[in-house]
């Protein structure tokens, strides 16, 4: 199964914190980035997927809301 994941957030240390961390975690960068600004802050947002090997490496959350598709 391959989980996607798009992280956002204020253009900062945090959020590019939160990228490595998850690309350390085996995610992949999807798609390009993207920038808007909302007045006050630019918000950024990256596109991640990684290929699950087993279900239960499935988030818990992501997991549930797949089985109301179902």
């Amino acid at each position: 199964m391959k989980v996607y994941r798009y992280i956002t957030g204020k253009d900062d240390v945090n959020f590019c914190a939160r990228v490595t961390k998850a690309l350390n975690e085996g995610y992949e960068l999807y798609g390009l980035p993207t920038m808007t600004f909302n007045g006050v802050d630019v918000i950024v947002g990256q596109a991640v997927v990684k290929n699950q090997v087993e279900e239960k490496d499935v988030p818990h959350a992501l997991r549930e809301a797949l089985a109301t598709l179902n």
